[in-house]
């Protein structure tokens, strides 16, 4: 140990204990503190004092220090180009450009296919005013990256901008040799065109196409070779010809030909505008050619007649709804639409043949999903002999034709059926329209068909009938509960509630609905309606024979509340407490909480405080549990935590439930030790018998 100072032993400091050494609450990670250092500018750094530089002896320590400082970070990392160019910058601003130069040449033999060095030291001599040095460079960097276009744009615009055109166009020929991109030609043709070297600009054009023969760039040469003077017309014409001669007729596109168009167009050559169009819809897919309809459509319109265009358009419609149908006669869609073509002409007998074409092609397969769309084949030529041609008999004639090809034993078409009974109820033959509806519900009976039979009696005010479908309905349907509904809603509206009741009381017994809840509300609503409160109670009763759900109960409470019986709406309340608690089901407790909250508020809204302690007392505890959770294979998936209700009734039984189960776990040893007792007795008794016979 070192020896005290002065003679007096020196004193550790003290150190505070930590008391609380739980985790803080609020977790805090060092890059939320440097976050926040660097927000509030808790360690500002102060600047780099300025150097002043004095003398010519100072001078070369400081640039010795810097040079020695980029080789030394040259020497770490010899790949990384952006010290290369640091050191390369600082050289140029000590104004030591042979230094600069000798540092990019070093950087180049380490990478010497790094755009980014070459752009910096062709600048540094541009910036300069080095020009053969830059155009030294530039002839070096085009030579080793012949495919980096930035190298030879910067070039010509150098050498444009020196003036020196001969040299910019030498450049842009070195270029082309390489067989660049779009934009490169297009670039070395704008230039021709700013030095008004039409000539020149046009040769290039040639030599484009050649090199890239795509459609926008034949429609370009052209529209540049007709904007440079009225007597060009007849070469821009002559480029539109060769181009479709060049692409030939398994290659033609309609961009070419909409420009060609327009090109004669702009020229009042409207006739020849016309044949351009007619050449190409002969010659150029249906599927390919949607913008060209279009455009001749715009050309007809504007120079043409109308009777010349409306034909051309219907013709190639028609053709193309042809081709396609008879490609596909199941394409029903097709129909519909060269239906809709044919019917636009107003050609009857020419509608009819198309009609039955149409509806020849009957799905090969009978399901119903094959027969939707086809089906309306049927009622589109019933409506249009109907409403357009105004043949009655031939209606009549289409709708049974339709009934009979459909096959009624394995799915039928409600809707066919009623369009076929409105039109007899349009013709006012009610007997034959009943015929129909009643025929369609003999070979296949269907809600649909039902629901409209008695719409349509309904409006005839023919109630009695409506009763007789009422009852076939529900023969047919007996779970339908709304059904059962317009049936009731019906006996009501004439008055008759005691066969509305029954027709209730029918509609409950049944052993299966579809949507039971809204049937015994509306039985009810009704007995409700009729102030029949002691029946309401009695159905309540059998509702709660069906089921014990608490909503049922908390109707009733409501019921018994609307009524000022507040009494018997508090028995309701113990009733279904009770109820509830007897039965053994986890999610029966949720809605055992629900009724004894709902009960906590009508006590605090209608009752005494002796009765609000009651229920209260009733209430549970809300306790947190953990379980095990099973996946679908019975394997362990892990704890998840729940909450539980603990009732104090539940806990107040709990010492007899206790009490009994040790009973019965009590006798079931005794059976088994009886049971052992006996079977040595037996096995004990065959051992003397075969002692004895030995």
């Amino acid at each position: 140990m070192d020896a005290p100072i002065g003679g007096k032993a020196t004193k550790m400091p003290k150190v505070a204990k930590v008391k609380n050494k739980a985790p803080a609450e609020i977790q805090i990670t060092a890059e939320q503190l440097l976050r926040e250092a660097k927000e509030r500018d808790l360690e500002i750094v102060p600047p780099p004092p300025k150097q002043k530089i004095s003398d010519p002896e100072e001078l070369r320590d400081y640039r010795m220090r810097k040079r020695k400082q980029f080789e030394d970070n040259i020497r770490k990392n010899r790949g990384l180009i952006s010290n290369w160019i640091k050191y390369a910058q600082w050289e140029e601003s000590q104004r030591e450009i042979q230094r600069a130069r000798s540092v990019f040449e070093r950087a180049l033999d380490v990478d010497h296919r790094n755009i980014t060095l070459w752009l910096k030291y062709t600048e540094m001599e541009m910036r300069n005013k080095q020009v053969n040095h830059a155009r030294n460079l530039w002839d070096r960097s085009v030579t080793v990256l012949p495919r980096a276009n930035q190298f030879w744009y910067k070039y010509t615009y150098m050498e444009e901008v020196l003036g020196n055109i001969a040299g910019a166009r030498q450049v842009f020929e070195r270029w082309m040799m390489w067989e660049p991109d779009e934009q490169a030609w297009q670039t070395y043709i704008k230039f021709e065109l700013r030095y008004k070297e039409l000539d020149r600009a046009r040769t290039l054009y040639e030599r484009f196409v050649m090199v890239h023969p795509d459609v926008k760039n034949w429609i370009r040469y052209a529209r540049q070779v007709s904007h440079e003077s009225n007597g060009y017309i007849q070469n821009a014409r002559r480029i539109y010809e060769r181009a479709v001669s060049f692409f030939g007729d398994d290659h033609l596109d309609e961009r070419l030909f909409i420009a060609f168009a327009k090109f004669e167009e702009g020229q009042k050559e409207h006739d020849r505008a016309r044949v351009i169009y007619k050449y190409a819809l002969d010659n150029i897919p249906k599927d390919r050619c949607e913008e060209l309809y279009k455009q001749y459509t715009i050309h007809e319109k504007k120079y043409g007649e109308k009777a010349g265009i409306e034909d051309v358009i219907v013709s190639k419609r028609k053709f193309a709804y042809e081709e396609e149908v008879r490609t596909n006669p199941m394409n029903y869609d097709a129909w519909f639409d060269y239906l809709r073509l044919v019917e636009s002409e107003g050609n009857s007998e020419v509608i009819r043949e198309t009609y039955e074409r149409a509806v020849a092609n009957v799905p090969l397969i009978k399901e119903k999903r094959y027969w939707r769309r086809y089906i309306y084949l049927w009622i589109n030529y019933a409506l249009y002999e109907e409403l357009e041609a105004k043949d009655m008999e031939r209606t009549r004639e289409v709708y049974k034709a339709s009934t009979a090809l459909i096959p009624h034993k394995i799915f039928t078409f409600a809707k066919v059926w009623l369009l076929y009974a409105y039109f007899e109820v349009r013709q006012k033959n009610l007997a034959a329209a009943r015929k129909v509806l009643g025929t369609g519900i003999g070979m296949c009976p269907k809600a649909k068909i039902f629901r409209g039979y008695i719409e349509l009696e309904i409006q005839l005010r023919e109630f009695d009938r409506c009763r007789i479908l009422y009852e076939k309905f529900l023969e047919f349907a007996p779970e339908n509960c709304s059904t059962w509904l317009k049936f009731a809603e019906l006996e009501r509206l004439l008055g008759d509630e005691s066969r509305a009741r029954a027709i209730f009381d029918l509609a409950i017994n049944q052993p299966r609905l579809d949507m039971p809840e809204l049937l015994w509300k509306a039985y009810i609503d009704f007995e409700i309606e009729m102030e029949e409160y002691e029946k309401v109670r009695s159905i309540y009763v059998k509702l709660l024979q069906r089921t014990q759900h608490v909503k049922v109960w908390l109707s009733l409470v409501r019921f018994e509340t609307d009524l000022g019986e507040m009494e018997k709406a508090r028995k309701v309340f113990e009733r279904g407490n009770g109820v509830l608690r007897d039965i053994d089901r986890e999610e029966v407790k949720e809605e055992r909480v629900m009724l004894l909250e709902e009960w906590q508020r009508f006590e605090a809204a209608h009752g005494m405080p002796e009765q609000r302690d009651k229920v209260a007392r009733l209430m549970p505890r809300k306790v947190k549990k953990r379980r095990k959770i099973q996946t679908q294979d019975g394997m362990d998936a892990g704890w998840e935590e729940y909450f539980d209700y603990i009732f104090p009734e539940d806990e107040a039984a709990k010492p007899n439930l206790k009490l009994l189960a040790m009973a019965k776990l009590w006798r079931k040893q005794k059976e088994q030790t009886e049971n052992s007792e006996d079977s040595e007795e037996a096995s004990s008794m065959k051992e003397n018998d075969s002692m004895s016979e030995s």
